[in-house]
């Protein structure tokens, strides 16, 4: 009988990273440079492990192999097979990221056999005076951007939005964006790796060397129109659900709570998961109780109709699944 799963994160040093995924989450970083903490990845080498019941030692590859439908749902199965098709990730930005672009499922593909990229952030935290760059600030052509590329005043043409914790931003693929210095998000991600870099500050690496840029490759990925208003609006109502975003890939809700709820997910057919935000609770299905403390991500697979929620304290979770 499948149970809520638990997974250790896999942990990524970055050269923009910092401290605050172990100081906020309690991370067990090895250098004050994580930049990433993946919480539940299939991606290759790089598949999430689980740490919890007869399955620990298992990765998610693996679990899907096995238990297939009833793991991730029949129609997740049918349409990415061994493939997780989501990929979620606490990240820390103690130096700007570089500005860059994903493409979207089909160019993807046709490139590097993979999916695209749309995503979506929740800020966790935030430096006073914090900013992302998400989008263009008018509509621009391809030229005027190669322009303003070739004479290092690309900055000028995007669009700076200050940012503090809870804002939310979905990112489609297409749309150039950067997470700036001083803001740690919880990212929901289809299941990629592919990035075009399209700037990077000049910044140089431990030998002296500029990281590579992806100029040519996302000439005909970017969406060039004007991003007037990147923000989600969104008003949480305690002990309720509140939608956060809705698209093909997938649907996230945020949920804050005191008291016990119960889920029921025998309307969708696929793994639902848990990404704590903050505060702490009990998953209980059937006679399985699990400990969720902040920073942690938990998987329901897909044969688990009907999940208790019994928090400790004031808790947030997202709740993201396939739609």
């Amino acid at each position: 009988m499948l149970y809520p799963l638990k997974f250790s994160p896999i942990l990524k040093d970055k050269i923009w990273g910092g401290t605050k995924l172990e100081n906020i989450f309690g991370k067990a970083a090895e250098s004050d440079k994580l930049g990433e903490s993946w919480e539940l990845s299939g991606i290759e080498n790089d598949e999430s492990v689980v740490i919890n019941g007869f399955l620990a030692g298992n990765n998610l590859t693996e679990l899907i192999e096995i238990y297939m439908g009833d793991l991730v749902g029949d129609k997740v199965y049918d349409t990415y097979g061994l493939s997780f098709p989501l990929l979620f990730k606490l990240i820390d930005a103690n130096e700007n990221l570089s500005i860059q672009v994903h493409p979207g499922d089909e160019v993807a593909a046709e490139r590097h056999n993979s999916f695209g990229k749309t995503e979506m952030w929740v800020v966790l935290n935030a430096d006073k005076g914090a900013e992302l760059i998400i989008g263009f600030t008018k509509d621009c052509t391809q030229e005027e951007y190669v322009a303003a590329l070739d004479n290092g005043e690309v900055e000028s043409l995007l669009q700076r939005v200050p940012v503090q914790k809870g804002d939310v931003f979905f990112i489609p693929a297409g749309l150039v964006h950067a997470i700036g210095k001083g803001v740690v998000v919880a990212e929901i991600q289809q299941s990629s790796d592919i990035t075009y870099r399209i700037y990077d500050y000049k910044r140089v690496d431990d030998n002296g060397n500029e990281r590579e840029l992806h100029t040519e490759q996302a000439l005909d990925v970017i969406d060039f129109s004007a991003s007037k208003n990147p923000k989600t609006v969104y008003s949480p109502v305690l002990n309720q659900i509140t939608p956060l975003a809705d698209c093909e890939y997938f649907t996230t809700n945020m949920i804050k709570f005191d008291q016990p709820l119960t889920r029921n997910y025998g309307t969708i057919d696929s793994f639902v998961a848990y990404m704590s935000l903050d505060g702490s609770f009990i998953v209980e299905v059937d006679d399985d109780k699990v400990i969720v403390n902040k920073g942690d991500t938990i998987l329901i697979p897909a044969c688990i109709n009907e999940v208790g929620l019994i928090p400790h304290n004031l808790s947030t979770i997202l709740e993201v699944y396939n739609p």
